[in-house]
């Protein structure tokens, strides 16, 4: 079985957010296969709906890629705290005959960050600026191994499970074709339970909020797992709003406190990745290679969301600086590991509890068991769906498609997926970043 191959024609991208191609992820000379189930961000629950419901498949995703790539050691990786979870994957393990190990971590924030689970799991730190090959550490996620056993089916990535949480009527898990757009999404929770809302795609943590008035102008892509909707007023939208300019403006009253740094869970892996001197920088806007650090930034956001007592937002800065240095050609941090940075690091794990109090999330539920089909009459499917180049479109306006027929086009060698049909239908608009197709 090419299972590289059949990866690459079902189109499967990384499940956790980053939608790396997944047929370019898989390497022989990987030892050892962590599968992230440590779902990171607060308020999502999609992969904790599989990991109950659909274990086996799991299970069989990943013995597929351990048979293909010959890996000596696999463990799954989640929090101990997921009971139910930990429960039904042992015994899928146990009627498969596998040899897979669970480890088990507690449940801090990020604790779903890769770098971050490969410590806690293996005490190993990722070279800053390397990816965990380097370890010879090949990390999936957990939905990621339930459509390769999909792919090993012969069938594509045309649907997924989206946590819709938040002021919505009906807090649940939507399975949607790829593409749906965040106003199918939020109608199928039953609509927001506020007139004035935004809402974020993804996690309230790291992901992207947008006004009320967007949620009709894209669709979801392979790699979107959440939408929390919020009322309007939510202390989080206001932050999300604030303009660049006043981000960076407001870097003069930063007290060097050095907080962000200490929490930040890059730097208590051992990288020297310390916010707060990019913050000390950013304020003059001087001496750009000063600001590498920013370049080994997750944007996981504790260091505004959390750690800065003056309220301000250094995460908004790195990714800001991340521009800059790029712009001047600086492309690489520190790449030293400093392990006397690692010695806080038990002591600096972030309740989920208090991140969910300290935001005012705590209304919504954290976990979630209803899950609700729906068949748009439109999808808007993305090009790209992560990391990587746009798959390029091969239909035109006009054209019919039946689900599963590829649509957008990417050699196999490309950081890239191919794109699918998700519904059948009429192709109604082509452009570069997406498909839009109407039953």
């Amino acid at each position: 079985m090419d299972l590289a191959r059949l990866i690459y024609d079902a189109g499967v991208v990384g499940a956790g957010g980053a939608g790396f191609p997944t047929h370019r992820k898989l390497l022989p000379d990987a030892g050892l296969l962590v599968v992230n189930a440590a779902e990171c961000e607060p308020l999502l629950a999609s992969d904790r709906y599989l990991m109950r419901h659909c274990a086996e498949q799991i299970v069989a995703g990943i013995v597929a890629v351990v048979d293909e790539f010959a890996i000596g050691r696999v463990v799954i990786g989640t929090k101990r705290h997921y009971v139910a979870e930990i429960a039904a994957l042992r015994a899928a393990i146990s009627a498969a005959g596998a040899d897979i190990e669970i480890g088990a971590v507690d449940s801090f924030y990020p604790a779903g960050d890769e770098q971050v689970l490969i410590y806690e799991l293996t005490g190993q730190t990722v070279p800053p600026g390397k990816v965990p090959i380097a370890l010879g550490i090949v990390v999936i996620n957990v939905t990621t191994a339930y459509q390769i056993h999909r792919a090993t089916l012969g069938e594509p990535m045309l649907r997924r499970a989206v946590t819709v949480n938040g002021a919505v009527r009906a807090p649940r898990l939507v399975d949607a074709p790829v593409g749906t757009t965040p106003a199918d999404l939020i109608a199928a929770a039953g609509g927001a339970s506020c007139e004035r809302h935004a809402f974020i795609k993804g996690g309230p943590m790291m992901g992207p909020c947008f006004a009320a008035d967007a949620a009709g102008s894209f669709g979801y892509g392979k790699a979107d797992s959440g939408l929390v909707v919020l009322p309007a007023e939510h202390p989080l939208v206001a932050f999300a709003g604030k303009p660049l300019e006043h981000v960076l403006g407001q870097t003069s009253a930063c007290i060097q406190c050095r907080l962000c740094t200490d929490m930040c869970p890059r730097y208590l892996i051992g990288h020297q990745m310390r916010p707060h001197l990019v913050m000390r920088v950013a304020q003059t806007r001087t001496h750009v290679a000063d600001l590498a650090d920013a370049l080994l930034c997750c944007e996981c956001g504790i260091c505004e969301l959390y750690a800065c007592p003056m309220g301000l937002s250094p995460r908004r800065v790195n990714v800001w600086a991340k521009g800059v240095l790029r712009e001047a050609g600086v492309t690489a941090g520190d790449p030293n590991i400093y392990p006397e940075q690692t010695a806080d690091h038990p002591m600096r794990k972030i309740p989920q509890s208090r991140l969910i109090e300290r935001w005012r999330l705590d209304p919504y539920p954290t976990e979630l068991d209803e899950v609700v089909s729906i068949a748009p009459s439109r999808v808007l499917i993305p090009t790209k769906h992560g990391v990587g180049r746009p798959a390029d479109p091969i239909v035109a306006v006009g054209d019919r498609v039946s689900a599963g027929q590829v649509i957008a086009t990417v050699d196999q060698s490309a950081i890239g997926a191919l794109v699918h049909a998700s519904i059948d239908g009429r192709v109604s608009a082509v452009d570069a970043t997406q498909i839009t197709i109407e039953r």
